[in-house]
C-alpha cells in the first residue's frame, strides 16, 4: 500500500466538491481516467490487495506471465486487457525484479496495447533486473523496497525470498 501511494504521488488532481454530514467543502481526487493495476501472475496477486485498498474503482488488468524453468525466458499464457487501456497509467506489480525478463515482457506486451505510461512496482529488485528494464524501458519509472545484490545460478534473487507466488499461495 505505502508503494502504491508513492508511485501515484505525481498524478494530476483536480479540485471537487463534496458534501460531508456537517457542510459543503472541497476536495482533491485523481484527474481522468484511474491507472489500470496489473498484476503479474500469480506472485503480483499478493500485492494487489494493498493497491485496491488505495484505488478501490481501478481496473485490474489480468496479465499471466511465467519463467521458464529451463531457459529462464518469460511465457506469456493469459492476457486481459480492457479497451481503454491506451488512455490510461499502467501499475505493473510484481514482487520480485530478478532477472528483469517477466517485467521487460510485461512492459512490452502493455506498450504493444498502447499503454504510455507505465510504473514497475516490486518489493525486491537486483542490479541486473533493474539495468535490464532501464535499457530496454528507460521511460519506465520502478519503485522497489529492497535491491539485493545477486541472482543465484537458478536466476532466484539472494538472499532473497525464493519464489514469490509459491510464497504466498503456499504451493513450494
Amino acid at each position: 500500500m505505502l508503494m502504491c501511494y508513492e508511485s501515484l504521488r505525481d498524478l494530476p488532481l483536480a479540485e471537487i466538491e463534496i458534501e460531508t454530514p456537517i457542510a459543503k467543502t472541497t476536495s482533491k481526487q485523481i484527474s481522468g481516467k484511474l491507472p489500470v493495476i496489473v498484476p503479474v501472475f500469480r506472485a503480483g496477486l499478493g500485492m494487489a490487495e494493498g493497491v485496491i485498498k488505495l484505488i478501490p474503482s481501478a481496473t485490474i488488468v489480468h496479465l499471466g506471465i511465467y519463467r521458464d524453468p529451463e531457459t529462464f525466458q518469460p511465457v506469456t499464457y493469459y492476457s486481459k486487457i480492457p479497451p481503454d487501456i491506451a488512455l490510461r497509467e499502467a501499475m505493473i506489480i510484481d514482487p520480485m525484479l530478478a532477472t528483469g525478463g517477466t517485467a521487460v515482457a510485461a512492459i512490452q506486451h502493455l506498450k504493444n496495447c498502447g499503454v504510455r505510461s507505465i510504473k514497475l512496482l516490486c518489493i525486491l529488485a537486483t542490479p541486473p533486473g533493474i539495468g535490464k528494464v532501464q535499457v530496454d524501458h528507460p521511460d519506465v519509472s520502478i519503485l522497489t523496497c529492497c535491491i539485493d545484490p545477486e541472482l543465484n545460478e537458478n536466476a532466484f534473487i539472494v538472499p532473497g525470498l525464493g519464489d514469490a507466488g509459491d510464497r504466498i499461495f503456499g504451493t513450494h
